[in-house]
């Protein structure tokens, strides 16, 4: 199997893992806010890589690193997992999920545009569109969810969240033709998790309210979509770059809405299957 068809894999399962998590996350953490769920979770997967650092000797080959290559890998863990979702979130409070998730889910298309510009990335016309697609894909599914707020502050967070995103996985992609793998994605989710710790005293008593069985699945959350998930989408980006990896891994919303169909009985709807229609779509042009 050739190198392009293992990274658009790897792209997929990805979202795949990232939707598994979304679930868990949508299951067992439903009176938790989103911030202190993503405090936790950075953290226990910090612990989970630390631990396969130690067994694997892996944090030798980091100190090797160049300090230039570790400051990258910082600003891509606190762009990606700190800025980005901190205007996410904010976005989300004050417009809700139909107005901001069509701003936000534009992340792949800002990509394509900055991998263009400073990687030197052909990005084709079939490839645009596909990407196109899947934006469009995330929008029809989550458009009107709940009801709709504007505010001026909102949209200015909701543009700014995937163009911090962007710029996130911009500078990983430079990286991974520098450092393997595993130390880079490691090394980003302990930068998010030593970043997040500014807010962690505004959380603390959220956080200590934490149950033994909400730990239990924030910690299936961090192996799903932080361990599993962040690996293989840096290994996707490895082998096909961000401009494929980026939208092809971004129908992650519309496999957790198909899985929320499934498993947690949720009543199903046309925009589902149209979403799913063009996500498949998209990534078929894409990886064509």
């Amino acid at each position: 199997m050739n190198g392009f068809i293992l990274g658009v894999l790897a792209a997929l399962t990805s979202a795949f893992s990232w939707a598994v998590s979304t679930i868990l996350v949508k299951v067992g953490m439903r009176n938790k806010s989103p911030v202190a769920v993503n405090i936790v979770r950075l953290y226990i997967v910090s612990a989970m890589f630390a631990a396969i650092f130690a067994l694997t000797g892996t944090f030798g080959e980091i100190l090797s690193l160049k300090p230039e290559l570790l400051g990258v890998a910082f600003l891509s863990g606190i762009l990606g997992f700190v800025v980005g979702d901190y205007f996410y979130f904010h976005a989300l409070n004050d417009m809700g999920v139909s107005r901001t998730v069509p701003v936000t889910s534009t992340y792949p298309l800002w990509v394509m545009l900055w991998a263009a510009l400073f990687l030197g990335r052909h990005i084709t016309i079939r490839m645009f569109i596909g990407a196109v697609l899947v934006v469009a894909s995330v929008v029809i599914v989550k458009k009107a969810e709940e009801s709709e707020h504007s505010s001026r502050r909102g949209f200015i967070f909701a543009l700014l969240a995937p163009i911090s995103w962007s710029l996130a996985i911009l500078l990983m992609d430079w990286l991974t033709s520098r450092m393997p793998v595993l130390p880079l994605a490691g090394l980003r989710m302990m930068s998010a998790a030593l970043g997040i710790s500014v807010v962690l005293p505004r959380y603390r008593g959220e956080l200590r309210e934490l149950t033994a069985r909400e730990v239990a699945v924030l910690t299936g959350v961090a192996l799903s979509g932080l361990l599993i998930g962040q690996y293989l989408f840096v290994y996707a980006v490895g082998k096909v770059g961000s401009q494929i990896a980026a939208p092809v891994s971004a129908i992650n919303p519309i496999i957790a809405s198909a899985m929320a169909i499934l498993l947690l009985k949720e009543p199903p709807n046309g925009r589902i299957l149209i979403g799913l229609l063009l996500a498949v779509s998209g990534v078929i042009l894409i990886s064509a």
